[in-house]
């Protein structure tokens, strides 16, 4: 008997454990601590059951499943079950807790595995965040490309006084300390925390996507970062309503959207501007409104009536349906005040209120979360008056709010997302059809583009220019000395100072200054105007090559032509083709000059001229005269210098000054080109067919040296400065402007040139905008089939 009421009792337990095993995902509640106290007589007959071995237990449960099937069915023709039955079901129940307790102590014994953290998120969590997860996903998209309201997500927003602990609450949902510290107001920007749920990670890590400094694991460093950008507001401002983007991922947060803003303050110190209150209150009440989620934290020792997040709120949201109202520093009120405030009376918030603690004994352990939570814990279980049905403490059932809360707010906000990103699109599309008639580009096919067009430009300049190109840019060489009419007596030392004037460093500079105004013209063409660092770029590694193969070539010139310094062996047709070529330039010169005196002649007029010309003579002759007579005067001692030089002056013309300047540029043109009349007659005599008479032909002389030292410079500079650097230069194009370029420079590259940004971000919203739609359209699926889905009975 009494052992078919010990198998009954177990085969009632068992099945009142399925049962809450069932519809443990629709139900919610909480069971009491509960302590019992065995009697000893069951202890004895539970330990005459633990003697057995592992499979005859097993036979020994199935069996009494059996027994208890049949007994079960008994009783159910049974309305009234005598005291003694009564008394064998609560030994019954007692003995199933205790054969409970001996397993524990079973697995006690046994070796433990590693305890997952307290902030791990449970596996039915995952299962509820997987909107909000996806959501959370939408909206960091959303943001990369538009800040637009109509496609704005809810997000939590944290506001309290600056003294309410707002940054302790955060850093306990998240488990690091990361928020900036200081004595004086250091949040000054809106902090925009994304946390990102990572199961199966260990590592936790921070990213700021603004600045791209990648994974920081140090959430001292995450710190540092924050501390900066905030002080990077000035004091003058003191706040400012740019954001700040930092994304946590971790293993053992939930998937949440967090708002830190800088919180209230009641009286401005008088290093900040009176205006700040006013401007906190403004931006607060900016990131306040539908849809967000309001976390209102406010200190359990500071009167509710003068918190001003709870006003505020009440402001923007009075009926308290978007409001979680957070009391900190729990532990600084008496128990019965603290269940007094979170009974939620005297200000009533449709979402209630949560009492946290959030700090450590002396607040010495501070980065330690686990210790945070540790004593949290204790604190509350301590106080019986916390453990009451409708009271709700601790970080832990906080996190579990705000994630039930989010999901909510996303599912009521998912239909209105998905109308207004159908309609960015559908916009979008028409745009990129209408503009760009569809047609794809990318920042790597805009690089390669450019870069193609900068080489084939570059392979055109260097077909065109070769040897002949040199030898017309150094073709100044064939005058050695330009204010030298006449060289009868001076070849010799011409031709010398002609050898020995740095010709290899001077036809090698000219070369390089030749290719520099080139690849300047080259790297301003139409491609790279918008890119001017690459500009700059291309034109460093172009003077590196020209720097690297300056000194060698001009060396090799100036070696190569050592021997003309000493002695110049010229053959007949060498002289012959240098005649050729003097009387060629002595002819232009001619040319040159009668173009410049008839276009005087025409401007001036020619009677005009001519007495001008004859004016200047006049004078010339009269000048020359009076320094004849004054010489003489001078010499013989008579008379005074001064009366003489009027004594013979005739009254003559006055002439206007620039017509006399014409006059004088007349003559010389004039006798410039009598001499060179007579050059040239000289040149085609028979004196100058033949190299023996130099000194009657020196112009022939110097032209045919130049001629050999542009051709030597030409030839060696061909080799070691043009080939070279028509060889190396596209490689360096390659290898700096190519290969060492990353995705981010890249694109950066590509968005400096306006039309082609305007461009890729276009085609770049329209990509977003339809990934966006397509995990909306699964969401909405998703959805439909949980609503669809029918929940499960229980008898």
């Amino acid at each position: 008997m009494g052992s078919a009421l010990l198998t009954e009792g177990l085969s009632e337990a068992q099945r009142f454990l399925r049962l809450m095993e069932k519809g443990a995902d629709e139900l919610e509640f909480s069971i009491p601590e509960v302590r019992l106290r065995v009697p000893d007589a069951v202890k004895s007959l539970l330990a005459s059951f633990n003697t057995t071995e592992e499979h005859s237990t097993t036979h020994v449960i199935a069996e009494d499943r059996k027994a208890s099937s049949e007994n079960n069915q008994q009783n159910d023709n049974k309305n009234n079950n005598d005291g003694n039955e009564g008394a064998a079901a609560a030994a019954a129940a007692a003995a199933a807790v205790a054969v409970t307790l001996n397993k524990e102590e079973e697995e006690e014994k046994k070796p433990k595995k590693k305890k997952p953290s307290s902030h791990t998120i449970p596996t039915n969590d995952e299962q509820l965040m997987l909107l909000t997860k996806k959501l959370i996903e939408i909206r960091t998209i959303l943001l990369s490309i538009d800040h637009n309201e109509t496609l704005k997500l809810p997000s939590i927003v944290v506001v309290g006084s600056q003294s309410s602990g707002k940054s302790s609450v955060l850093e306990a949902i998240v488990g690091h300390e990361f928020l900036p510290k200081g004595n004086n107001m250091v949040t000054r920007r809106p902090i925009e925390l994304t946390l990102i749920h990572t199961p199966g990670e260990d590592e936790d890590y921070g990213e700021f996507p603004q600045l791209g400094l990648g994974k920081i694991h140090d959430f001292k460093k995450v710190q540092k970062t924050l501390f900066d950008l905030n002080m990077a507001v000035p004091e003058s401002e003191c706040v400012s309503d740019e954001p700040i983007e930092l994304r946590i991922y971790s293993a053992n947060v939930p998937d949440l959207t967090l708002i830190d803003l800088p919180g209230y303050i009641q009286i401005s110190n008088r290093n900040q501007p009176e205006m700040l209150k006013h401007k906190i209150e403004e931006l607060c009440d900016k990131y306040i409104r539908e849809p967000n989620i309001i976390l209102a934290v406010c200190a359990a020792n500071v009167d509710l009536a003068n918190s001003p997040a709870l006003r505020a709120s009440r402001r923007i949201d009075p009926l308290g349906m978007r409001t979680i109202g957070v009391i900190t520093k729990m532990d600084l009120v008496a128990p019965e005040v603290g269940v007094g405030i979170l009974r939620n009376s005297d200000y009533p918030l449709h979402l209630g209120y949560i009492g946290v603690v959030c700090r450590s004994p002396g607040d010495s352990l501070r980065t330690n979360s686990s210790a945070v939570i540790k004593h949290e814990q204790d604190f509350f279980h301590q106080h019986l008056m916390y453990n009451q049905r409708d009271i709700h403490v601790g970080t832990g059932t906080l996190r579990q709010k705000l994630m039930h809360v989010l999901e909510q707010s996303m599912g009521r906000s998912l239909y209105g997302i998905v109308d207004a990103v159908q309609l960015e699109l559908e916009e979008t599309r028409y745009q990129f059809k209408v503009q760009y008639n569809d047609r794809r580009v990318t920042a790597e096919s805009y690089v390669a583009e450019t870069i193609d067009s900068l080489k084939h430009n570059f392979k055109d300049f260097a077909g065109q220019f070769g040897k002949p190109q040199v030898r017309h840019e150094i073709a100044d060489l064939n005058k050695a000395s330009p204010d030298d009419f006449y060289w009868l007596y001076k070849v010799d030392l011409a031709a010398a100072a002609l050898t020995k004037s740095g010709i290899g460093r001077m036809t090698t500079q000219l070369v390089v200054d030749v290719l520099m105004n080139n690849m300047e013209r080259l790297t301003h063409a139409e491609q790279f105007q918008h890119h001017p660092d690459t500009q700059k770029q291309i034109m460093n590694f172009t003077s590196e090559i020209m720097r690297s193969k300056f000194l060698t070539t001009s060396d090799q010139v100036e070696n190569t032509i050592k021997p003309y310094k000493y002695e110049v062996e010229v053959t007949d047709s060498e002289w012959s083709e240098g005649v050729k070529r003097s009387i060629l330039l002595l002819e232009k010169e001619l040319a040159m000059c009668d173009q410049m005196a008839n276009n005087i002649k025409n401007a001036v007029g020619k009677s005009k001229l001519k007495a001008a010309i004859r004016h200047v003579l006049d004078a010339d002759r009269e000048d020359t005269r009076r320094q004849e007579r004054l010489q003489q005067l001078a010499k013989d001692g008579n008379g005074s210098s001064e009366d003489y030089i009027y004594e013979d002056d005739d009254v003559k013309p006055i002439y206007n000054p620039r017509l006399i300047e014409k006059a004088k540029e007349a003559l010389f043109l004039r006798d410039r080109a009598m001499i060179l009349k007579y050059r040239l007659a000289a040149l085609k005599s028979r004196q100058c067919k033949s190299a023996d008479n130099k000194q009657y032909c020196p112009e022939a002389f110097l032209n045919v040296i130049a001629e050999k030292l542009t051709y030597t410079a030409v030839m060696f500079i061909q080799v070691e400065l043009l080939n070279e650097f028509f060889f190396q230069f596209p490689r360096e194009v390659d290898d700096r402007l190519v290969y060492q370029m990353n995705r981010r420079q890249i694109q950066q590259f590509a968005k400096e040139n306006p039309p082609i940004a305007k461009h890729l971000a276009l085609m770049e919203r329209k990509t977003k905008l339809e990934e966006v739609m397509d995990k909306l359209n699964y969401l909405v699926k998703r959805q439909a089939d949980r609503q669809e889905k029918p929940k499960p009975t229980y008898a």
